[in-house]
């Protein structure tokens, strides 16, 4: 029987690779993938070519204008000086206040704060009043700290679905507000980091709003509780054991070591994109190009000037060369920051800017290298796009009730 079986297995198998149907099958089914990796190959290869294309034609343009060695010297030089001058700097100011905010977690300060801050929540941004916490949490550190918040259910029981997405253009728009505020108020210009704290709370309501409106609008179905299971608001503890000396010693220490995170993450922001903006937005010295650090070729100064006229009425820029603040905040503030002593060194900054610096630089926060990841983090990808307009246009708000906040208040005062 067991020979009888064998040998009808071997005929079936036998058969079935003879059978000139499976064979035709075969091709039929293997044609399709190697059309697919060709397509693939293809589209791969006209990418890089379209790259070539720009890569050499924007850098080709600025060595024309600058000569090549002044170009690399300057690219290098730039980055040399930003690295030295700017990166270290805002490095140490993230060390120390990260040991402040660690400290103000451990000790409760931050409890005390979402108290006081807890009644705002659904008035002004249709959350529950527990969301107050990710806000301080987000100001004392960066934006992913709204995401471990969000995933805990003893956080997200308080939420609707819509409003848990809203969360990533809530805790966005407070982002680093600690180092922002902290920098700006060491270059001596506190007045205006203050004023733009609440303008980059005015960009956060507009924001959250927003995304609330567009997610209801696409899906009604997350007007609902993001879970029913138990959970309770003080399971979400932020102390250690020990000694209080035992607890301030650690709390400093460790927040001093996230500090050096923030700060070696904003290294390639502050080299890569701050040189180039930079190189974009200064020209050359009067006597022509040396190859120094912060010459380069003036085209976002030169087409901000074009229609200058919008940015003082909305922003109050005096210069168009100040645009370049909130583009490189687009993709991180910490980069856009790299910025502002340049321009306290050229003479254009004023309170006005500072104010419109700090609002656009903590409601943006590099929202576009961000939301992705936490949204997708968060199970909600297809809500990208909606995050990333509603907190564009709250960007922009921020901006500009910044500056007209400022003009009131150099009124009044």
């Amino acid at each position: 029987m067991e020979e009888n079986r064998e040998k009808n297995y071997k005929k079936h198998n036998l058969l079935s690779v003879l059978n000139p149907f499976e064979v035709f099958k075969h091709h039929e089914t293997a044609a399709p993938k190697r059309e697919h990796k060709s397509k693939f190959t293809t589209r791969r290869s006209i990418e890089a070519l379209i790259f070539l294309v720009c890569f050499f034609a924007f850098f080709g343009l600025l060595a024309y204008k600058m000569t090549l060695p002044h170009m690399l010297n300057t690219f290098m030089q730039t980055a040399y000086h930003l690295l030295l001058e700017t990166v270290f700097y805002i490095m140490a100011i993230c060390v120390l206040m990260g040991a402040v905010s660690k400290l103000f977690t451990e000790f409760g300060v931050v409890r005390l704060m979402e108290n006081i801050l807890r009644p705002l929540m659904k008035p002004l941004y249709n959350l529950p009043g527990v969301a107050a916490l990710g806000a301080v949490m987000t100001f004392l550190s960066d934006n992913p700290a709204i995401i471990s918040l969000a995933k805990d259910n003893n956080f997200s029981r308080y939420f609707k679905k819509y409003q848990l997405v809203s969360l990533t253009n809530f805790g966005t728009a407070f982002g680093m507000g600690l180092v922002v505020i902290a920098f700006m108020t060491g270059k001596g210009f506190g007045g205006g980091a203050l004023v733009g704290l609440l303008g980059a709370v005015i960009g956060s309501i507009v924001s959250t709003r927003l995304m609330q409106r567009f997610t209801l609008k696409s899906h009604p179905e997350l007007n609902c509780p993001v879970t029913e299971e138990e959970g309770t608001e003080q399971n979400i503890s932020f102390r250690s054991e020990g000694s209080i000396f035992q607890r301030f010693l650690n709390a400093m220490l460790d927040g001093g070591k996230s500090g050096v995170g923030i700060g070696i993450a904003i290294i390639p922001g502050v080299l890569c994109i701050s040189t180039i903006v930079m190189m974009l937005t200064f020209g050359h010295p009067a006597g022509g190009y040396t190859g120094s650090a912060y010459e380069g070729v003036p085209v976002i100064t030169w087409l901000a000037d074009k229609i200058n006229v919008v940015f003082y009425w909305l922003f109050g820029f005096e210069s168009g060369a100040l645009v370049s603040f909130p583009i490189t905040a687009l993709g991180a503030v910490g980069a856009a920051l790299g910025l502002v002593p340049t321009f306290i060194d050229a003479g254009i900054i004023t309170n006005n800017a500072i104010a419109v610096f700090t609002a656009m630089g903590m409601c943006w926060s590099g929202y576009l290298s961000t939301h992705t990841a936490m949204l997708d983090s968060l199970g909600y990808r297809n809500l990208i796009g909606k995050a990333i307009g509603a907190h564009t246009i709250g960007g922009l708000c921020a901006g500009i009730a910044a500056h007209w906040l400022w003009v009131l208040a150099a009124m009044v005062f």
